[in-house]
């Protein structure tokens, strides 16, 4: 069995339908690796040709040091594509130097600076619109995309309870703009 690891995860790789239903394309730098993983264990003096290539801001820190690529790599990419779209910030702004990251800056600003760092643009067509609501679910999924680029791979959300946890931000949101009662945000 193989498993596709996109590597990098990035903006430009996502594309929107009719709908506005995001979909993954563009697979150019997306790897292949054989999930059975007793080829390397059998083999142990045996070394990999296979480099991995991303865009920098993106791509997974344990990339730069040599680390294989996992899935961990892509939910590292993933979160970082949640804090741009959310604080109209790339990870490779002039103002994320000196070891400063997207992920440390937005990590920092919880919980109460939160609305410092989100996409004014953002903010204000909220404001525009009245829906207030919205603003719980922008910071539940920063903190998503939070949890899912931490440094660490062991320390990052595991994709399918990221899944999960935007699943159920967009379905309180279709109750509440719906008139439903919607559940209490705590749950998120």
């Amino acid at each position: 069995m193989a498993l596709l690891f996109t590597v990098i995860l990035s903006p430009a790789m996502v594309l929107l339908n009719d709908t506005l239903t995001a979909h993954v394309g563009d697979f150019g730098l997306a790897k292949i690796i054989s999930a059975d993983s007793s080829a390397t264990t059998t083999h142990p003096n045996q070394s990999s040709s296979v480099v991995v290539k991303g865009s920098l801001g993106y791509i997974a820190p344990e990339y730069g040091v040599g680390g294989r690529a996992l899935a961990e790599g892509d939910v590292h990419s993933y979160g970082i594509l949640l804090l741009e779209m959310f604080t109209g910030r790339r990870p490779t702004s002039e103002a994320f130097r000196d070891g400063l990251t997207l992920h440390d800056y937005v990590e920092m600003s919880f919980p109460e600076r939160i609305m410092e760092v989100m996409d004014p643009h953002l903010i204000q067509q909220l404001e525009a619109d009245g829906r207030d609501h919205i603003l719980e679910s922008i910071i539940s999924v920063l903190r998503i995309g939070v949890a899912c680029s931490s440094q660490s791979p062991r320390d990052r959300m595991e994709m399918g309870d990221a899944v999960n946890q935007l699943h159920s931000i967009r379905n309180l949101l279709l109750r509440l703009d719906h008139g439903g009662e919607g559940t209490s945000q705590s749950h998120l």
